[in-house]
């Protein structure tokens, strides 16, 4: 049966199209359970016997849940004991155009076979299409339409022997208006909370239940605390007029009363607006995007130095905000002062399930407490819980639900628990959600794009491929590293010049643009190395085995091969997809070794020294040109083989070897930046590197000032000039601190599009232009790039999302992204191993170095384990010391001893588990000595 639905729509012209859909009506779409005997279904999905142990329903039962349902409560959806569930058309289609997140989730549980979740297309069945009546919202038309579907439902399966304990269809909603109607109709229809609440078996599941509006009214207090949030109607008229910015909230990690907001403005301008104390922070959380009004210009402040964390005990909704906020008062300069706003509007939360910990209520029997985020730029969140004896001590996830005007701290539910506080396993997992990082085991849908084994090189493979088995190509990696991204040769030819080649895995042979795999890829757009763990950006398969260039064997690679003379002079250069066999995988200290053992001359250690030769000028040549050499101290663990806890940690050791994979790596990746953007000028993917502004290298040039020492920082040449010529007798650690701290004042690097920006300078390397091709197993946008130099040698085809500049952009977005958590989840990891470690190590006494002075504190770095920690001064026990800091120098004068940058001091150094959430390196001044008067 065939349905038209008629509309007519305005043109960007100015003229109206009437538009009429055809919607076909079917008598075979199938019901999907098990008791039906009128479906001639091939299979089903609802099982007969469907029992949820319910005090409401005792009887076997489906549920039908309304949207509003899947939306807010898709937490106890998830939950395996919910099982045989009619996901109407209706409702997914919704969820969809509301709640891309959600659409997921639900989309999974939906694939889960055990739990029994089948999609019913109620709006092309016949008897469960409805059609809008006059007058009738959109909102009431799906409402209704999902009442006639659990009707029809009802009606459909009834069956001669189902007596009053039969099979029933049940409808979950919590809509009070909606309830009414089914109840009209004579359908079994319940709220959906006093549903999950009737469940024998599972009592924990009301823990997971959002708060409904009612219940948000329950447990504020009269008094209100925030000013009301605009509506975004006025909101967005206030951005239009310009009485209004829209940016990013970022909370402080230091100070809870404290965040900026990042207002991005046409093209590369951007501003950052402060907004301090409660009142004017509004209840923005962490990432959400805000609607700011700046403050008139004499209420204008400046940052706070002072690190406050909200950790004292769960303050009342009554609680005096003044004597909060008192701290903040500083002395403020004129040029301190930064432009200042209050939030009054949000456009758009950032709101995710949070890793914590419970704060148990102090108060017996009570079911309300506080969780405190593991992530302190988040504020504490208050849920209701039965199970907080069981909690206490874990590390759980709970979600916000709102957050009323009239409580000091957002509402919330509990999701779920991830295991026992400080246990390895379980920080591991915190640590990689609180990073977003994509950690779940590949799925069957990505696993089936895989080659099939045995695998192995056919002749039809060859004929498209150069032969360079021959060569005698090796591999320098770190010790232990299964994912060989990247092989080299260097020999002399004939004529007595050099040809040196760079082999890549050639991964996109494997991964083909727009399926599973490729999908998945993009979207991890990284493999994140935590200590001791890697998260594959590909399946193992792939970045273990047949990518992997190890040594005896043959693999697929993709060859940028150059002739150069002796000078390291570049006189031609050409790209080809090859077949490789590695004929050795060294670690960075082998290659060294046959580097300078004389003793030593085989094809491949002749190759090698070749190699180092050519990189010596080569870095000699781009350090001339003003690229930076710049510190920062990596360390490495070294683990117990049975418990896999640290035995020992020391800084990275870099050898000649690390430098000269480097350097052919520079090389290989500034060539294809050529080649692609020579090919594609709309389309290339690119890295660039910017020029920080001259006010972050302030506390670089203080610094350096303070041991009469100039830092040039016009351009990149003069900063690396005078990091040179930095040098203070008798301090030798002084050069490496200065780099250390000039790395800090860097921006970061980037993925861009060719055809979306015109500033194209890597700032680091001096180039002007970069990208990256050398990490394929490890990094999507090396994929990308391989794609772009294929179609750009024609050893491939192309297709549109690869030409298509704004597509390319969105994904640079989400590879910057990536690319930045997981740095972040990398330092995570770092530190916490080095809790583990000092764990066992009791107190330690060691020298450190001043690297940042504060208000209230100094930050000493700890060369032997590239630790930095810091020493406060005034501390809520003790009578405080007298402080006097002065910003310009920055010098801090306790008592009688004024610190200054890179000053050597003795500290003992010792883990304060104290809070088990937040367990910390803890410092104290033993060198030199402060005495309190």
């Amino acid at each position: 049966m065939l349905k038209s639905k008629t509309f007519v729509k305005k043109t960007r012209s100015g003229g109206v199209l009437k538009v009429v859909r055809e919607h076909y009506l079917r008598d075979d779409i199938w019901c999907g359970s098990e008791v039906c005997t009128e479906c001639k279904q091939d299979s089903t999905v609802l099982q007969r016997d469907a029992c949820i142990e319910s005090s409401l329903c005792p009887y076997p039962h489906y549920l039908v849940p309304d949207t509003n349902v899947v939306l807010h409560q898709i937490d106890v959806l998830e939950d395996p004991v919910i099982r045989n569930v009619i996901i109407l058309q209706t409702v997914l289609q919704e969820v969809r155009h509301r709640s891309a997140p959600v659409y997921k989730r639900l989309k999974d549980i939906i694939h889960e076979q055990g739990r029994h979740f089948y999609t019913f297309t109620n709006e092309h069945h016949r008897e469960t299409f409805i059609e809008r009546e006059p007058g009738e919202s959109a909102n009431d038309q799906n409402d209704r339409a999902i009442r006639v579907a659990v009707k029809w439902y009802s009606q459909h399966l009834k069956t001669p022997e189902s007596g009053p304990d039969g099979l029933k269809v049940v409808l979950l909603t919590n809509d009070q208006g909606n309830k009414l109607k089914a109840e009209e109709t004579g359908v079994v229809v319940y709220k959906f909370d006093e549903y999950i609440k009737s469940l024998i078996g599972n009592p924990e599941l009301v823990d997971c239940l959002a708060l409904s509006n009612d219940d948000k009214n329950e447990i504020t207090s009269s008094k209100v605390l925030f000013p009301e949030h605009l509506p975004l109607s006025k909101v967005q008229a206030g951005i239009k007029s310009g009485s209004f910015l829209q940016g990013t909230f970022r909370a402080s990690r230091d100070n809870y009363l404290e965040a900026t907001v990042f207002v991005q403005g046409e093209g590369e301008d951007s501003t950052e607006v402060l907004i301090q104390g409660l009142q004017n922070l509004n209840r923005a959380v962490h990432q959400d995007v805000v609607a700011v009004q700046l403050l008139p210009k004499n209420q204008w402040v400046a940052p706070s130095s002072v690190v406050l964390q909200d950790d004292g005990a769960a303050k009342d909704d009554n609680v005096d905000e003044d004597e909060e906020e008192k701290v903040l008062t500083g002395a403020l300069t004129e040029t301190a002062r930064r432009a200042t706003g209050k939030v009054v509007g949000i456009i758009k939360r950032n709101w995710r399930p949070f890793c914590g910990m419970l704060n148990v209520s102090q108060i017996k029997e009570s079911t309300r407490h506080l969780f405190t985020p593991a992530d302190r730029r988040i504020p504490r969140i208050r849920i209701e819980t039965r199970q907080a004896s069981t909690l206490a001590g874990q590390r759980i996830m709970v979600a916000i639900d709102g957050w009323p005007k009239d409580s000091r701290y957002p509402n919330g539910h509990f999701v779920r628990s991830l295991g026992a506080a400080g246990e390895k396993d379980t920080e591991e997992e915190v640590l990689l959600l609180e990073h977003d990082v994509p950690h779940q085991a590949f799925s069957q849908a990505v696993l089936s794009f895989l080659p099939k084994m045995p695998w192995s090189i056919t002749p039809e493979d060859m004929a498209q491929r150069q032969d360079l088995r021959h060569l005698t190509v090796c591999s320098v990696d770190p010790p232990g590293c299964t994912d060989i991204d990247d092989a080299l040769h260097c020999r002399e030819l004939e004529n007595g010049k050099l040809e040196v080649g760079v082999h890549i895995a050639d991964v996109s042979h494997f991964i083909r643009p727009g399926n599973a795999l490729d999908k998945e890829a993009a979207n991890r757009g990284t493999t994140v190395y935590l200590c001791g763990k890697r998260i594959d950006m590909v399946p193992e398969l792939l970045s273990s085995n047949l990518c992997s260039l190890r040594s005896n064997v043959e693999r697929f690679a993709f060859s940028c091969i150059w002739e150069m003379n002796h000078k390291a002079e570049i006189l031609k250069t050409r790209f080809t997809k090859s077949v490789i066999n590695s004929k050795a995988s060294l670690t960075y200290a082998e290659a060294q070794m046959r580097i300078d053992d004389a003793n030593k001359n085989d094809d491949i250690t002749e190759s090698l020294r070749g190699l180092n030769k050519l990189a010596k000028i080569l870095k000699k040549k781009r350090i001339e040109n003003g690229a930076l050499t710049l510190s920062s101290l990596e360390v490495r663990f070294h683990m117990d083989s049975e418990t896999h806890d640290p035995i020992d940690l020391q800084t990275k050791e870099l050898m000649e070897t690390n430098s000269m994979v480097e350097e052919f790596m520079l090389l290989a990746n500034i060539s294809v930046a050529q080649k692609i953007y020579e090919e594609f000028p709309e389309s290339a993917l690119l890295r660039k590197h910017p020029a920080p502004p001259p006010s972050n290298y302030d506390i670089l040039i203080k610094a350096a000032k303070s041991k009469n020492v100039m830092i040039h920082t016009d351009s990149a040449k003069a900063l690396a000039d005078s990091l040179d010529g930095a040098k203070v007798d008798g301090f030798q650690y002084f050069n490496t601190l200065l780099r250390i701290l000039a790395t800090r004042c860097m921006m970061q690097a980037v993925y861009f599009c060719s055809g979306m920006d015109s500033d194209f300078h890597h700032y680091g390397l001096a180039s002007p232009i970069y990208t990256h091709f050398t990490s394929p197993i490890r990094r999507y946008a090396d994929i990308i790039v391989h794609r772009l130099l294929a179609v750009a040698i024609g050893a491939d085809s192309t297709y549109p999302d690869l030409m298509d500049k704004h597509k390319q952009s969105a994904l640079c977005n989400n590879l910057n992204y990536r690319h930045k958590m997981s740095q972040y989840a990398q330092r995570s990891s770092v530190a916490f191993h080095t809790q583990l470690f000092f764990k066992t190590r009791g107190i330690l006494n060691e020298k450190g170095f001043v690297l940042f002075v504060r208000k209230n504190a100094i930050i000493v770095l700890i060369p032997k384990f590239g630790l930095e920690g810091t020493v406060f001064f005034d501390s809520k026990d003790k009578a405080s010391p007298n402080l006097v800091f002065d910003e310009e120098g920055p010098t801090l004068k306790v008592e009688q001893h004024t610190f200054h940058i890179f000053d050597q001091v003795k500290v003992t150094i010792s883990l304060d588990d104290s809070n088990i959430q937040h367990q910390k390196i803890r410092m104290a001044l033993i060198e030199p000595v402060v005495r309190t008067t």
